[in-house]
């Protein structure tokens, strides 16, 4: 018997857990963070769902915390199983979870220090130190090789277009097959490959993070165009909170692309996170994953200043000239952007850039609704600079493009799951694949368990 336990990203866009039970073998599809609305962040504190170490090993989709970042917190809580991943990926984690512990750490540590916590003392969900430690069961996987996970347990990756080393992921036991999409990239990003068609199976988990609506037509570029001319204008700074993975790179290479074409003016510009300058670094060592050549990887430094240090850091903010920032996290949940924000919203001169889904509960979703103050680090901020989110950006696919993408695989599942989406867009994508495919369709509750088994009998 097979069993699917939807253990995150059910009625929500974060949090990935999904838990394949087959005839005693325990698989995790991803283990993400809770990110966004404070009842989520809460769940991460919360004991595991299943004793950790009956997990006989964990896939991994992608890199990105909200699939991977409770992995350190899993180690420590008993899982010593391995944890399957695709070579970008794993050199992602290298970076990502390290980074996520620190943060960690740093949030504890200025918590205490200005006594925002209502714990005495706040302390981190895990350490560095811990993350390092959990980076021992990664294992690497290429693109359509199989994983033998145990007796009759068995599982693949396809590429997903999302982000480095973005995978979709075929699970086969001796009686079923499941495909999980994580998160899926669009066919005509301008620096990663298209996702690849996805293999048949049985059962679909797809994500709907765009279920409900499109991506605007406009030229993303020329958008960018107007924006920092217009911020210049005005003697205003740009500020872009990006993820380190993914929208970093895509920013680089659009903002490099208008300098070289002379259509913005000649200003300087900044990568401030370190973790995003080493994983450029990373993006650029896998040229199978990207569409950029070796000269576009080189350029990025040619017309950018990494800040690489605390130090740098701080300099930025005592600048008084036009400049570009780009610096993470992408949702404004922590890191190096938050002094930034802090420094550049006051000013109506300022402005800042919105490049990616901005899920509910963060900083950038309240910026993206129009707040007028936004917390951060206990005190709070006047929002006076203007807010501008361009959905061109993003690196997830919207309905139409997944549509077209099933429509040209080879799935055609039994029961479909729509999950890793707001209930809105889950319930439209839902009904989208019903009318177009007649799949049977399933958004399902968090923390239900579905027979697979018995579905694909009565199927």
């Amino acid at each position: 018997m097979s069993r699917l336990t939807f253990a995150g990203a059910a009625g929500t866009v974060t949090g990935s857990r999904f838990l394949l039970e087959h005839e005693g073998v325990r698989v995790l599809i991803d283990c993400g963070l809770f990110q966004g609305l404070k009842n989520l962040r809460n769940r991460n504190w919360e004991p595991f769902f299943v004793d950790p170490a009956s997990i006989d090993a964990v896939v991994l989709t992608h890199a990105h915390i909200d699939h991977s970042g409770y992995l350190p917190r899993l180690c420590e809580l008993g899982f010593g199983g391995p944890i399957y991943c695709t070579p970008g990926t794993l050199d992602l984690l290298q970076i990502l979870l390290t980074d996520a512990g620190h943060l960690q750490e740093e949030e504890a540590r200025h918590a205490n220090k200005y006594r925002y916590s209502k714990h005495e003392p706040a302390v981190p969900l895990y350490t560095r130190a811990q993350a390092e430690r959990s980076l021992a069961q990664l294992t690497s996987v290429p693109y359509q090789q199989s994983i033998d996970i145990a007796d009759g347990v068995s599982a693949s990756f396809t590429r997903a277009g999302h982000i480095l080393g973005s995978a979709c992921v075929r699970v086969q036991t001796r009686t079923e097959s499941i495909v999980f999409t994580g998160d899926v990239g669009r066919p005509s990003d301008p620096i990663m490959r298209a996702p690849e068609p996805l293999p048949a199976a049985d059962f679909l988990v797809t994500e709907s993070t765009y279920g409900d609506r499109r991506h605007p037509e406009e030229t993303v570029s020329d958008e960018l165009e107007k924006l920092v001319v217009d911020t210049v204008k005005r003697g205003g700074t740009l500020v872009i909170p990006a993820f380190a993975v993914g929208r970093s790179q895509h920013m680089l290479h659009l903002l490099a692309e208008l300098k070289v074409a002379g259509r913005i003016p000649a200003l300087p510009a900044f990568l401030d996170s370190p973790m995003a300058i080493t994983a450029t670094e990373i993006f650029c060592n896998h040229p199978e994953e990207h569409r950029l050549s070796a000269q576009q990887c080189r350029s990025f430094g040619d017309w950018i200043e990494y800040a690489r240090t605390t130090d740098d850091s701080k300099a930025i903010d005592r600048r008084m000239d036009s400049m570009i920032v780009i610096s993470a996290s992408g949702m404004a949940t922590g890191g190096r952007v938050l002094h930034h924000l802090k420094r550049f919203l006051p000013d109506p001169a300022n402005s800042v850039l919105l490049v990616g889904y901005q899920a509910a509960g963060t900083r950038g979703r309240s910026l993206v609704d129009g707040a007028d103050e936004l917390k951060i680090h206990g005190a709070y901020v006047r929002v006076r600079a203007r807010v501008v989110q361009v959905q061109g950006l993003s690196a997830h696919a919207d309905y139409a493009e997944l549509l077209d993408w099933f429509g040209a695989s080879a799935i055609a599942p039994r029961r479909a799951f729509v999950v890793h989406g707001e209930p809105s867009a889950a319930d439209a994508l839902r009904r989208r694949l019903s009318e177009r495919f007649g799949w049977a369709v399933e958004v399902p509750n968090d923390r239900s368990v579905w027979d697979l088994t018995a579905l694909r009998e009565v199927t």
